[in-house]
């Protein structure tokens, strides 16, 4: 982000710009926050996390903006790394038996290369130890979510996800991993399936959460 080089032992963010980092708390009250109150009701979810907090021209829109459009799956793998650090740091070592990133649909993964949120996710399974496993393909393409409403977005994402094929998540305690949490329409769409389908618990955890 500074433009500088990295040294040898840097990957991606040198430690001053990690330093910078708009670092939120969610972790540290996952169970009461705003985040939460945005899915209230709606899904059945414990935990909800977010690593940044987003702001607009801010140091997390921009490793977002690499991340996405500039072809930097790598930028999303050290924000996982990072963020798992700090997860295990605050006791989280033993809450989940799998990390499932929201899936892309294939026609936008092919044109981007790869899925930002399944980058994220890998991140933080080099941290926590915890496997990646894609229970959830997306079935629908659906526009861009940027100008909908909250109740427009809900809408436009009800029927978009289903379990992969072959894929268990019976009893499986799963973090749910994204990119943005704005409305919590696509995380609340993706845990009602994974809850349709006997998943025991699921919890969420964003790169940044933008305000609605």
């Amino acid at each position: 982000m500074c433009k500088r080089s990295l040294f040898e032992f840097e990957d991606q963010l040198c430690k001053v710009c990690i330093s910078k980092l708009p670092v939120a708390s969610y972790h540290l009250r996952p169970q009461n926050n705003d985040l939460v109150t945005k899915i209230l009701g709606l899904t059945k979810a414990n935990l909800v996390m977010a690593f940044l907090r987003f702001t607009k021209k801010g140091d997390s829109q921009k490793l977002l903006h690499l991340l996405k459009y500039r072809n930097k799956p790598e930028v999303g793998i050290e924000l996982g790394r990072i963020f798992g650090q700090i997860l295990l740091e605050s006791g989280f070592q033993n809450n989940w038996d799998q990390l499932t990133p929201v899936p892309l649909h294939p026609i936008k993964r092919k044109r981007r290369g790869y899925n930002q949120s399944e980058q994220f996710a890998l991140g933080l399974s080099l941290s926590l130890q915890i496997p990646v496993i894609a229970s959830l393909s997306r079935i629908k393409y659906t526009e861009t979510q940027t100008q909908k409403s909250r109740m427009e977005r809900l809408q436009n994402v009800a029927d978009v996800f289903d379990i992969s094929k072959d894929e268990n998540v019976l009893n499986k305690r799963i973090l749910l991993v994204d990119d943005v949490m704005t409305t919590g329409a696509t995380l609340i769409s993706c845990a009602n399936k994974l809850n349709e389908y006997g998943a025991q618990t699921v919890d969420m955890a964003v790169i940044a959460a933008g305000k609605t």
